[in-house]
């Protein structure tokens, strides 16, 4: 729960009377403003996340981002993916910044099941904040959110580890006797292929995913320090599919396929990163940081896959299948490789004039070199027709060209540069008795690929008024642009856009924070309405996980909604909560009328609960339940996707974790023998998926020649999975 502290904001007088040679004196005393616990930050919009409470939610992905999928303004319909949509946004319009360096993500993954491993390590993790919309200046041009992580300092020695049935990780840790230097590393391991096994139909499964981090700090003085973030992830996918049977329709209209593969898909993506930052702070007054940082992302993307089907009919009074000859199978062949280089300097700054008030301004530069060489197509047949290749009658043989559903060939190789400064003024007062709040800033930005300079102004405002009840209103908006990267560049043909622009979202946010006792306990609900304006949109196709942007500004759009949440101590000693949101996303492509966005959320519901036995006290039990209405299907590549507005069935999934404690850092432990050695001893038994609801995360299209319909066939995720975990700190 988190509490803040209040103290008169500003320079108030006050009078001290003094009898004197009959002369009256004024006495003026500055008072102090006390910040929030636990780390200060100027963003209004801010949420912190528990980092201990995030390692231990009952996950699929895992991760920091697991728990962010429990808040109202966040959604995935995919447990195997770290990927977030937030607030009618894709996967794209989210920062993330690992000590204050933001982080990119590979950007060839397709699938859910080809993540693996987040960049994030859960260990390593001191403190969160998440904004999902409205947040400061110095934040990046993106649309939706910005997620901030800060790696942790070790005091002394300490290892710890995680062992399950899908994976490991094993952390160390030491600082020196004057904690004047100290290192923490940590390497994990995740095979999942257990997991996906669940899923329904025959394929051969072999990800491995490979990561490993280290963080040292060096402090040379109470004034100056160094540190060094090193990052290695390996991700190795292979998968060679065998058959499936798939029941889908409606009860009016029951269908069944069958499809048989050939063939196998071998990726890899391979991440590295380094920062090497200096800290300064010549006095109390000013912090002065400066990061230099490399990054090189290399992804390579091979399949080769053929396969069959037939689509069969069933007469839904009698359940008897209908004479069908709906028979054909196409060919998906890619051979797609990506090599990103990012490398630069950036410089932050803050500055206290006094208590109350904060400059913070920053500049960076970055050289992006981006090596990309596409060549990608898909061959579809129905009954010995190729599609597109018109068909005029069983017995009439069309003499046109026989085409490819689709084509993608491009070899692009560039090398531009991005240049970025900020801003931002941050100031407490009194308003009357009121306290308040107030963070102003804007930050300006140049690429040199597409020659474009964008201003972005932002600005917060808080106010708490002097009531009984313990209310915050906020307000939040400005300007955001979602900087172009490789993904917006790339039109369908696999070539650059040098024309293409940033697109545009005005936003505004209103919020009330409303703390107060239920049962003796502390409680705060959150209310939030939102409403964005956006422009020079580039359209996309959404397919499981890939975003595949047409390469042109031709769309305007908006979105609005709602968030709540409530947290507390359902439970006396631990905080849980319940989420809820109702979001649109919409947009206008070449003024043909406005469409649901491939993102248009709508309900959503999110439940993270956590218990324990009174008597019982180290049996302890959390729960995470999500239900998300569907998503738009989303259209088949290059389709008009005015024609596929149908969305996909809702999104139900509860995960519960049943642990018991042996030795607990928290509590006076009079362990014995072999676990004195231990200062925190967990073994646990998820249920992921425990109702085994085979949620649907997309369609595959499937044609029938003779009446020319396209059907689509869902794509399901996995079904229910019991895991084992055994986590110690020594």
């Amino acid at each position: 729960m988190k509490k803040y502290i209040f103290c008169t904001l500003s320079i108030v007088p006050t009078l001290f009377f003094a009898q004197k040679k009959d002369t009256l004196k004024t006495q003026y005393i500055e008072e102090v403003v006390f910040q929030r616990k636990g780390g200060s930050t100027s963003d209004l919009t801010n949420v912190r996340i528990n980092a201990r409470e995030a390692s231990q939610i009952v996950s699929a992905s895992g991760g920091i981002e697991g728990m962010l999928k429990t808040l109202p303004s966040v959604n995935s319909n995919s447990e195997l993916s770290s990927q977030y949509m937030v607030r009618g946004g894709n996967y794209d319009e989210n920062l993330v910044y690992i000590n204050d360096i933001e982080i990119y993500r590979p950007q060839l993954i397709r699938d859910s099941q080809q993540e693996g491993l987040s960049i994030i390590n859960p260990d390593m993790v001191s403190f969160v904040n998440f904004s999902a919309g409205g947040f400061e200046a110095k934040y990046g041009d993106k649309m939706s959110s910005a997620l901030n992580i800060y790696y942790r300092e070790p005091t002394k020695f300490e290892v710890s580890g995680e062992a399950s049935l899908i994976g490991g990780r094993l952390s160390t840790g030491f600082a020196t006797e004057n904690k004047k230097f100290n290192v923490l590393f940590s390497g994990r391991y995740r095979n999942t292929n257990l997991l996906l096994n669940t899923q329904k139909g025959e394929t051969d499964f072999n990800p491995q995913y490979v990561d490993f981090q280290s963080y040292m700090n060096y402090h040379i003085s109470p004034k100056l320090s160094l540190s060094f973030l090193g990052i290695y992830s390996k991700n190795d996918f292979e998968v060679i599919p065998k058959q499936k049977t798939v029941d889908f329709g409606s009860v009016l209209q029951p269908l069944k396929v069958d499809i048989f593969y050939n063939g196998r898909e071998d990726d890899q993506y391979k991440n590295m990163m380094g920062t090497f930052s200096i800290n300064y702070k010549p006095t109390e007054k000013l912090n002065i940081s400066l990061n230099s940082f490399a990054y090189q992302n290399r992804e390579r993307e091979y399949y080769t896959i053929a396969s069959a089907y037939r689509l069969q009919a069933f007469d839904p009074a009698t359940g008897e299948p209908v004479v069908s000859y709906d028979v054909g199978g196409q060919i998906d062949n890619a051979r797609n490789d990506l090599l990103v280089k990012t490398y630069g300097a950036q410089l932050r700054a803050k500055y206290a004039l006094n208590v109350n008030t904060n400059f913070e301004f920053g500049g960076k530069y970055e050289r992006e070199s981006l090596r990309d060489f596409t060549n990608e197509y898909k061959l579809q047949d129905s009954i010995g027709y190729s599609v597109p290749r018109p068909f005029t009658g069983p017995r009439d043989f069309n003499d046109g060209n026989l085409d490819l559903k689709y084509l993608i060939r491009g070899d692009n190789n560039i090398q531009p540069t991005r240049t970025s400064a900020y801003l931002q003024f941050s100031h407490k007062m009194f308003w009357g008795s009121s306290k308040v709040n107030i963070n102003a800033g804007a930050r300006v930005a140049h690429w040199d690929f597409n020659d474009e300079t964008i201003f972005s102004p932002r600005a917060q405002f808080a106010i708490k008024p002097n009531w009984d009840a313990d209310m915050l209103f906020r307000v939040a908006g400005g300007i955001y642009y979602q900087a172009p990267f490789y993904k917006e560049i790339k039109d369908l043909e696999g070539n650059f856009n040098p024309n293409i622009k940033s697109q545009k979202s005005t936003q505004i946010i209103v919020a009330n924070d409303y703390e107060f006792e239920m049962y003796e306990r502390p409680f705060k609900l959150t209310t939030e309405l939102y409403y964005k304006k956006l422009d020079n949109l580039i359209p996309y196709y959404l397919d499981n996980v890939r975003i595949r942007y047409t390469g042109l500004n031709n769309a305007t759009g908006y979105s609005y909604g709602v968030d709540a949440r409530l947290n507390g101590e359902f439970v006396p000693g631990v905080d849980s909560w319940l989420s809820a949101s109702y979001a649109r996303s919409f947009e206008n492509i070449d003024n043909k009328g406005d469409i649901p966005r491939p993102t248009d959320q709508n309900f959503r519901f999110a439940i993270f609960y956590q218990d324990y036995m009174p008597s019982f006290p180290k049996m302890r039990v959390n729960l995470t339940g999500t239900y998300a209405m569907g998503l738009p299907t989303g259209s088949p590549l290059f389709s008009d996707p005015y024609l596929f507005e149908k969305t996909l069935s809702s999104y139900k999934r509860v995960d519960i974790g049943l642990s018991y404690v042996f030795v607990d850092s928290k509590e006076n432990n009079n362990s014995y023998g072999f676990l004195s050695n231990f200062d925190e001893l967990t073994l646990g038994v998820q249920i992921f998926n425990a109702f085994n609801i085979y949620n649907t995360i997309a369609n595959n299209w499937i044609t029938d020649v003779n009446s020319s319909t396209i059907f689509p066939v869902p794509v399901n995720l996995t079904g229910r999975f019991f895991n084992v975990k055994l986590e110690f700190r020594l």
